[in-house]
């Protein structure tokens, strides 16, 4: 599930949350760029499990957007 995507510079940054078997949160994020055929994906998965989706999703965020500044 997309949630809140945002742009930054050429990048579009989708942070993800999915609760995972113990209840707690994990956060990803889609990093996208380019139209059509010569768009990329970049799916990252982290690691880190969260109490809530809101803390979760703000993580992602975060990174996604700060590797997407750095670029």
């Amino acid at each position: 599930m997309h949630n809140n995507s945002i742009e930054v510079g050429r990048f579009t940054v989708s942070p993800m949350t999915h609760s995972d078997a113990d209840g707690q949160y994990v956060a990803s994020v889609s990093i996208r760029s380019g139209e059509g055929r010569n768009s990329t994906d970049r799916v990252w998965r982290f690691t880190q499990r969260f109490l809530s989706s809101e803390n979760a999703l703000r993580y992602a965020a975060r990174e996604g957007a700060t590797w997407a500044r750095s670029q």
